[in-house]
């Protein structure tokens, strides 16, 4: 049987952290940053865990 192939987007876009948490960049710092504040804007830069719910398919992705 063939081996298991990682989804290129997903590794690019996901950390496996060293306790097995996912780790990634959250929307919305792509463009139109002058129209939001800079307050919201520090917010958005700081990474977030994926949730419970979309934890398994994205291990799943990332050949885990």
């Amino acid at each position: 049987m063939p081996k298991q192939k990682t989804h290129s987007g997903a590794k690019k876009r996901f950390k496996i952290t060293g306790s097995g948490k996912i780790k990634k960049q959250q929307s919305g710092m792509r463009h139109n940053l002058e129209v939001k504040s800079s307050r919201r804007t520090r917010r958005l830069n700081q990474d977030q865990l994926v949730s419970g719910n979309d934890m398994k398919t994205v291990k799943k992705l990332l050949g885990r």
